[in-house]
C-alpha cells in the first residue's frame, strides 16, 4: 500500500488539485479568474523550461545514433505513422458528421470578422515556419519547429565530428537529464498551477458549451473522446498487444491532464517524455517522435479542422460529401495539421487556408474560430497523448532488432 501511494502520489496530487479547480470554477463562476496568475506562472515556467529541454532532448538523441542509415529508417517511418493517424481521425470525423448532420444556425460575430478577416498567410510567415533572422529567437515557443530543425542540425553535427565531438555530446546528454530534473522540480507545483487554470477556464468557457454551439460541440468532443478511448488502443494494440495497451494507458494519466489543463501539446512534451519511458519505448525514438510529435503530429487539430469546415459547410447551404470536396478537406486537414503546430496564431491561418481554398467569404472566419475555441481543450487532449501511441507504433517498426526487447519492456 505504501509502494502504491508512494509511486503514484504525485499523479494523486494533481488530479486532487484540478478536480479541487474545477469545482472552485463552478461555484465562484467568474470570480474564480483572480485565480488566473497563478496557473500562468505555472504554465510560464513550463513553456521557459520546455525549449532546453526539447533541444537537448533532440540534439542529444541524435548524436548518440550510430549510423545514419538507422536515423532515415525512423524517420521515414515517423512521417507514415504521423501522416496515417492523422487521416484517419479526418475520416472517422468525416462519417460521424455524415451519421450526425449539423443543421442548426451559427451566429456570426462582426466584430471578430473585423478582427480577423485581414490576416492572411503571408511570406514571412512561411519563412517562420522553418527559421529566424537571429539565434535568439530560436528561445521562443512561438519558433519552436524552427528551434526543433535547428536542434536537428546540431544533433548531426556532433554525430559527424566524431572523436572531436565526444565532448560536446556528453554535453548534450548531460543537459537533457539536467533539464528532465527542471521539469521534475516544476512539476512539483501541478496541482496548485493546474488547478488554477482548470478554475479559471471553467469560469470563463463552460458555460459557453450550451448555447449556440452546443450541437456541434457534442459531435466534436464525442468523436474525440472515441478517438481517444478506441483508436489509441488500436494503435497501443498493434504497438504491443494486450500489454502494450495497459501500458499506454497506466501511463497516459498525468499527459492526458496536462494536456487538458494547459491547452498545449508544448507544455506536454516533458510528460510525454517521462510516460514514453515508462511505456518502454526507445530513448532515441522518444526523444525524435515526440518533440517532433508536440509540433507537427496533430490528430487533435485534425479533427477540429474537418468540425470547422463541415459546419460552415452547413451555413452556407454546401454539400460536404463529394469525392473532390473530401479529398481537398484531407489535404488541407494535413496542413493544417503541421501549419498549427508551427505558427503564431497558427489556427487562425489554417482557418483561413481551407476558407480560401474552398472560396468561402469572410463571414465564414468567426463561427470557424469559435468553434476552434471551444473545442481546443479535448483536440490539444489528442494533440499531445497521440504523441506517444505513435512513438510507441514508431518503436514497433522502427526496431526490428530490438523489438522483442522492446515488446517485453512494453509488458
Amino acid at each position: 500500500m505504501n509502494s502504491w501511494l508512494k509511486n503514484y502520489s504525485g499523479m494523486i496530487w494533481l488530479i486532487t488539485g484540478i478536480i479541487i479547480g474545477s469545482i472552485a470554477g463552478i461555484v465562484f463562476g467568474k470570480r474564480a479568474e483572480v485565480l488566473k496568475p497563478i496557473g500562468d506562472i505555472f504554465l510560464n515556467l513550463l513553456f521557459v523550461a520546455v525549449i532546453p529541454l526539447v533541444f537537448f532532448a533532440i540534439s542529444s538523441a541524435i548524436a548518440n545514433l550510430h549510423g545514419e542509415q538507422k536515423l532515415s529508417r525512423i524517420m521515414t517511418i515517423l512521417s507514415l505513422v504521423f501522416l496515417s493517424t492523422v487521416i484517419i481521425a479526418a475520416l472517422v470525423t468525416i462519417v460521424a458528421f455524415w451519421l450526425f448532420p449539423v443543421h442548426q444556425q451559427i451566429v456570426l460575430s462582426s466584430e471578430v470578422i473585423d478582427q480577423q478577416v485581414n490576416k492572411s498567410l503571408s511570406g514571412d510567415q512561411i519563412t517562420q515556419l522553418f527559421t529566424t533572422g537571429e539565434f535568439y529567437q530560436l528561445l521562443s515557443r512561438k519558433n519552436m519547429l524552427a528551434m526543433i530543425i535547428f536542434a536537428i542540425l546540431t544533433g548531426f553535427g556532433a554525430l559527424r565530428a566524431g572523436e572531436k565531438g565526444v565532448a560536446f555530446s556528453s554535453f548534450l546528454n548531460s543537459g537533457n537529464e539536467v533539464f528532465k530534473n527542471v521539469f521534475v522540480l516544476i512539476m512539483k507545483l501541478g496541482p496548485v498551477g493546474l488547478g488554477a487554470y482548470f478554475a479559471y477556464q471553467v469560469a470563463v468557457f463552460g458555460p459557453s458549451l450550451f448555447g449556440t454551439y452546443a450541437h456541434t460541440m457534442g459531435i466534436g468532443y464525442g468523436v474525440s473522446i472515441f478517438y481517444y478511448a478506441v483508436f489509441f488502443s488500436i494503435y497501443a494494440f498493434i504497438a504491443g498487444g494486450i500489454k502494450g495497451v495497459r501500458k499506454y494507458w497506466r501511463n497516459n494519466i498525468v499527459p492526458s491532464f496536462t494536456a487538458v489543463g494547459t491547452c498545449s501539446s508544448i507544455a506536454t512534451i516533458p510528460a510525454n517524455l517521462e510516460a514514453a519511458k515508462a511505456m518502454g519505448i526507445s530513448a532515441t525514438i522518444a526523444g525524435i517522435a515526440i518533440p517532433l510529435g508536440g509540433t507537427l503530429h496533430k490528430d487533435g487539430s485534425s479533427i477540429s479542422s474537418i468540425l470547422k469546415m463541415a459546419v460552415v459547410f452547413s451555413m452556407f447551404g454546401k454539400s460536404f460529401n463529394s469525392p473532390e470536396v473530401i479529398l481537398l478537406a484531407l489535404g488541407m486537414t494535413v496542413l493544417v495539421s503541421v501549419v498549427e503546430g508551427g505558427i503564431p496564431n497558427g489556427g487562425y491561418v489554417g482557418e483561413l487556408l481551407f476558407i480560401s481554398a474552398y472560396g468561402f467569404p469572410p463571414e465564414a472566419l468567426p463561427p470557424a474560430i469559435i468553434i476552434g475555441t471551444l473545442i481546443d481543450p479535448v483536440a490539444t487532449l489528442l494533440n499531445a497523448t497521440g504523441d506517444t501511441v505513435a512513438a510507441m507504433l514508431i518503436n514497433r517498426f522502427a526496431d526490428r532488432e530490438g523489438w522483442n526487447n522492446g515488446r517485453e519492456a512494453l509488458g
